[in-house]
C-alpha cells in the first residue's frame, strides 16, 4: 500500500554577517510558468506543472523512478568574505528517499553527478561522495535507512560534501513523520556569527510551531569551507520505488548591507520556506526513539549542576580548558570548560562536536551535547568513575585495563592528541578515547591526512615527521597510540624537557635499548611484579 506525504517546509535566513552584495528578494505564492525563467533545472525538474516546483519528474506520462533532480534560484548569495573573514547567517533509497536543501559553488548547477539517484538524493554519488572538491552543504530530510549510519527511515541529517552525515537526528519521538498525508513545516537557521546551526520541524496540526518547539538539531558548524558566493536551491531524487518532491511556495527577503570598506557589520536576513513535498513510500513508519545527536544545553543547567564551576569538581585541565564533575537530571556528566582567551576554543567545540557528535563506539566516550552562551564553550561528555589512563598508571592501586584498542570505522576519524590523559575509565576500567578538541575527519577515499599550518599534538606522544611534514595522519596517530601501549607496558612516562628546552623521548629510547640488547622482558612495569604473559609483553 503506498503511502502519500505532504510536506510543508520552511527555511528561515536571519541575520546575515556579510560584505557588500545584492541581497536575495523575492517571493513566490507558487510557480507558474512564467517563473521558470527564475531558476536553474537539471535533469528532470522543472517549473510550472500544477504550478509548483519539481525538484524530481512527475507521475504524468513519464517514468519517475531512478531519477536524480536539482533547482537552483538563479542568482546567488555572499556567504562569507575572504577579506574580512565574516560569515553570513541564515535562519533559513535505493528506493523512495527524500529531500535536501543545498548550498553550493556556481559549478555545480548546470550538471548533476551521474548515477545520483537513489540513496544519493542527487547530491553526490558513489565516485565523489566525500571529495572535497564538491563545496556543498545540504540539510537532508530522509524517508529512508539507507546506510548503517543512518538513524532510521524518518530523520534530518547534515551533510559535507557526503551523503554520510555528520550530525543527524530522528524526527519520530518529535511527532514529526515524514511519510504521513499532513503538512510538515521545518526552519534551517544559521548564525554566522557565533556558526551556530539550529534545525527545526514540526507537522503543520501541532499547536504552537516554532515558538513550542526545540530545535530537532543545534550544532557548532564553520561553513567557510564553501566558496564566497554560493547558489540555494535544492536536491532530491527517487529510486525503485517513487515520490514526488514537490514545492510548492518559496519566499526569501533580505535587506541591503555594506561594502568591502564599511567598519560596521551590517545585518542582511531573508526568509526562505518550501513546500510540498509529496511522497510514495512502502514501508511501515518505526516509532523507536533513535535520537542520539548531541544535545544543546543551557549555560545555568551547566553551572547548576557543576556548582557554578567549583574547584572541588574539577577532574582534569587540558591546552584549552577545565573539566569539572556535574549532575545533569540526575546523572553525572563530565563538562569541559573551555578557556575564554583561548584562540582555539570555538574551533575546538566545533571540531569536537561535528567530528564525534555521530560516531557511536563503545571505547569512545560519549559526547551528551555542548553549549555556546554569554561567551562561554562548554561540553558535556558521560562521566567515567575512574578518571583517566595516566592517573591509574602512576597511581599504587592496581587495575586491569582492557578496551584501550581502537576499532577502524568507515569513517576514518584522525584524533591528532591520541595519550594517556585522553583515555578515560568506566567503573569497570573500561577504557574509553575522549578529547576529540582536535581531531578531524578524513572521509574521502583515499586521503589518509589533515594539513594545518600549527603542528598539534603534545610532545612525546608526536611522530618526528609531524614537524618535518606538518599535518597530521593516520601513521602519526597510529605512533601516538604506540606511545600509550609503551607507556602503560612499562609504567613510564612519554619524555621530558630539559633546562636547554630540548625535548627526549625517552620511553622510546629507553626500550629500544633495551631491545637492541635482547632485554626487552626489563622495561615491563616493576609494580607487575613479573605477574604477566611474556610472550604478550613482547609482543607490544
Amino acid at each position: 500500500m503506498f503511502y502519500l506525504i505532504f510536506f510543508i517546509f520552511t527555511l528561515f535566513l536571519e541575520g546575515f554577517i556579510v560584505m557588500r552584495v545584492d541581497c536575495l528578494n523575492f517571493s513566490y505564492a507558487n510557480f507558474p510558468k512564467q517563473n521558470k525563467h527564475d531558476f536553474i533545472t537539471t535533469n528532470y525538474s522543472f517549473i510550472g506543472l500544477n504550478a509548483a516546483m519539481q525538484v524530481t519528474g512527475d507521475a504524468r506520462g513519464t517514468t519517475i523512478t531512478n531519477l536524480p533532480g536539482r533547482i537552483w534560484y538563479r542568482q546567488p548569495f555572499k556567504l562569507w568574505n575572504r577579506k574580512k573573514n565574516i560569515t553570513a547567517s541564515f535562519n533559513s533509497n535505493p528506493w523512495g528517499e527524500g529531500l535536501a536543501f543545498i548550498l553550493t559553488e556556481k559549478s555545480g548547477l548546470h550538471s548533476i553527478p551521474d548515477k545520483s539517484n537513489g540513496q544519493w538524493l542527487g547530491i553526490v554519488n558513489a565516485s565523489t561522495n566525500g571529495s572535497l572538491s564538491n563545496n556543498i552543504f545540504a540539510v537532508e530530510f530522509d524517508t529512508r535507512k539507507s546506510y548503517f549510519e543512518d538513524l532510521d527511515d524518518n530523520h534530518v541529517g547534515i551533510d559535507i560534501n557526503s551523503i554520510y552525515s555528520i550530525n543527524q537526528a530522528s524526527l519520530t519521538n518529535r511527532g514529526v513523520n515524514l511519510s504521513r498525508a499532513i503538512d510538515v513545516i521545518a526552519r534551517v537557521q544559521y548564525d554566522g556569527d557565533s556558526k551556530i546551526l539550529n534545525v527545526y520541524a514540526f507537522m503543520s496540526n501541532q499547536i504552537g510551531g516554532f515558538n513550542a518547539s526545540n530545535p530537532i538539531i543545534s550544532m557548532p558548524l564553520d561553513l567557510s569551507y564553501l566558496p564566497e558566493d554560493v547558489f540555494v536551491g535544492f536536491s532530491a531524487s527517487t529510486g525503485i520505488y517513487t515520490q514526488l518532491n514537490c514545492i510548492k511556495a518559496w519566499n526569501f527577503t533580505s535587506t541591503e548591507i555594506g561594502n568591502d570598506n564599511d567598519d560596521t557589520n551590517n545585518i542582511c536576513s531573508g526568509y526562505v520556506s518550501w513546500w510540498g513535498f509529496y511522497i510514495f513510500h512502502l514501508e511501515e513508519e518505526k516509532e523507536e526513539d533513535a535520537t542520539t545527536a548531541p544535545q544543546r544545553f543551557q549555560l545555568k543547567d551547566l553551572k547548576r549542576g557543576s556548582g557554578n564551576f567549583d574547584p572541588r569538581n574539577i577532574l582534569g585541565r587540558g591546552g584549552c580548558g577545565v573539566v569539572f564533575k556535574g549532575l545533569l537530571a540526575d546523572k553525572e556528566v563530565a563538562v569541559k570548560r573551555f578557556f575564554r582567551d583561548s584562540s582555539q576554543g570555538a574551533k575546538d567545540l566545533i571540531a569536537e562536536v561535528t567530528t564525534i557528535g555521530n560516531l557511536h563506539h563503545k571505547n569512545l566516550v560519549k559526547l551528551l551535547g555542548w553549549c555556546y552562551e554569554s561567551k562561554e564553550l562548554l561540553v558535556v561528555y558521560e562521566f567515567k568513575p575512574n578518571g583517566s589512563l595516566d592517573k591509574l598508571i602512576f597511581c599504587e592501586e592496581k587495575g586491569e585495563i582492557r578496551g584501550v584498542e581502537p576499532e577502524l570505522g568507515k569513517k576514518t576519524v584522525l584524533h591528532r592528541d591520541i595519550k594517556a590523559s585522553n583515555i578515560m575509565l568506566d567503573s569497570e576500567l573500561n577504557a574509553r578515547l575522549g578529547d576529540f578538541g582536535l581531531a578531524r575527519t578524513v572521509q574521502v577515499s583515499g586521503m589518509t591526512h589533515h594539513s594545518k599550518k600549527e603542528i598539534a599534538g603534545t610532545l612525546g606522544y608526536m611522530a618526528p615527521e609531524s614537524f618535518l611534514i606538518g599535518r597530521a595522519t593516520v601513521e602519526t596517530d597510529v605512533f601516538a597510540f604506540g606511545v600509550l601501549i609503551l607507556e602503560v607496558a612499562c609504567g613510564q612516562k612519554p619524555g621530558n624537557q630539559n633546562e636547554e628546552n630540548i625535548y627526549s623521548n625517552r620511553i622510546i629510547e629507553y626500550v629500544w635499548d633495551l631491545y637492541k640488547s635482547e632485554r626487552i622482558i626489563g622495561a615491563i612495569d616493576v609494580r607487575l611484579d613479573r605477574d604477566f604473559d611474556e610472550g604478550q609483553a613482547e609482543c607490544v
